[in-house]
């Protein structure tokens, strides 16, 4: 057998191999459905969560609502990595014999498992459902508690069996797998509730049958630091955040700027955040001649300065939910150019504050630049509209929204 049939023949067997573990999964959450779950609305609501996060502002725009709730007496969060100090939030950690013998993300789960059977929280909380939520729905009819799955990522999370995530584990499948996608969205529909950034998330599940009740909870963000401030320097005339990583499309974005150069020369921007394509982002820069038009600054704590520093938020992705960073940078009076994908046109109106593109070409967006710089389309208005837009997004307006929710568990 050929060095490319032995691996075609062991990822048939990978393959294979997960959908028997969803199976054995799935009838694990049937057997423990028959265990009674606690009487409705124990009031106030202890919770515990686990998932991986790449930045603390990540967590901290879910976490702290959430805490916050009127209903919520305490959160307790399992992670790998510590967790920010927040009111009513503690984080706890696998010892490390256990990182040690099974890894960051075994040991996490592992931990979460014994943490849940052991103090029997009223709600279990997953982000993402690769592999957390798996992990909180089965363990939720286990111990009678409610499952909450929050999906960051969008359909992508689910659709083709998730070999469109960075999950390590579902994206090794080598091709779409229907059956596996199919034995996902059933987990979904265990869950006592979704929590999605948008509405694309809540189209999908319903088209694929999904009758779980669904909430849209993109964050709560803090409207005293994320605020325009006119005093501040624009240094940077665009800017973008986010994991430098293929979906985000960063060459995307260098490219636009490589041709926008011909009309505005001295085009600015900063690209905040790391991944693990920063090293050939910045080796593309070099070879496109922007080592004076491109910052790049990595992952920053202060993002809301950086933003207040910027004229335009930009993201060029393939694929997004509602992005935080661009709640974020309206919050601070930036007008947006992103493609039209996912989410984002929840939040951004083409023409209202900021562009919309459909033609997802680093030409489609460099007369998009040009058309905000240069062609006189009111960007002061469009800064007072993307402003107005993100009144929702306040964290006090968000824990209003969770305390809601834990009423009706």
């Amino acid at each position: 057998m050929s060095s490319q049939g032995s691996a075609n023949f062991f990822q048939h067997c990978y393959r294979y191999l997960l959908r028997l573990i969803l199976i054995f999964h799935y009838c694990l959450v049937k057997i423990f459905k028959l265990i009674p779950s606690k009487k409705k609305s124990i009031q106030p609501v202890r919770i515990l969560a686990t998932g991986t996060f790449y930045s603390d502002h990540w967590l901290i725009t879910h976490l702290r609502p959430m805490a916050n709730a009127v209903n919520c007496s305490s959160l307790t969060m399992v992670a790998s990595v510590p967790v920010p100090e927040l009111n009513k939030v503690s984080g706890v950690y696998a010892p490390q014999w256990l990182t040690k013998l099974l890894g960051q993300v075994g040991a996490r789960l592992v931990y979460f498992t014994w943490v849940a059977i052991t103090t029997r929280p009223d709600v279990l909380v997953g982000f993402h459902i690769l592999v957390n939520g798996l992990f909180v729905v089965v363990l939720a009819k286990l111990i009678g508690a409610k499952s909450v799955y929050i999906c960051g990522g969008g359909p992508r999370e689910v659709r083709g069996g998730g070999i469109e995530t960075e999950n390590r584990i579902f994206n090794r499948i080598g091709q779409t797998d229907y059956f596996i996608e199919k034995m996902l969205l059933k987990s979904v529909n265990e869950m006592d509730l979704v929590v999605s950034m948008g509405t694309s998330a809540i189209k999908y599940f319903k088209e694929k049958g999904v009758s779980t009740p669904f909430e849209i909870v993109p964050g709560g963000f803090d409207d005293h630091l994320f605020m325009p401030l006119e005093s501040v320097e624009k240094e940077y005339d665009l800017i973008l955040i986010g994991r430098l990583s293929e979906v985000k499309r960063v060459d995307r974005f260098l490219e636009a700027i490589k041709l926008a150069k011909r009309s505005l020369p001295t085009l600015k921007a900063a690209i905040v955040g790391d991944g693990p394509d920063k090293d050939k982002l910045q080796g593309l820069a070099k070879k496109l001649g922007l080592e004076q038009n491109v910052d790049f600054v990595g992952w920053q704590d202060n993002v809301h300065l950086w933003l207040q520093r910027s004229k335009c938020f930009v993201l060029t992705s393939d694929s997004e939910g509602l992005s935080q960073a661009l709640i974020q940078a309206m919050m601070c009076g930036l007008p947006a150019i992103t493609s039209n994908v996912g989410d984002l046109g929840d939040l951004l109106v083409n023409d209202v504050n900021g562009y919309l593109i459909d033609d997802l070409t680093s030409d489609g967006f460099s007369r998009a630049f040009i058309s905000l710089f240069t062609v006189g389309v009111g960007f002061n208005q469009f800064s007072q509209n993307a402003y107005t837009s993100t009144k929702n997004y306040s964290v006090a307006e968000v824990e209003k929204q969770w305390t809601e929710i834990f009423y009706t568990f």
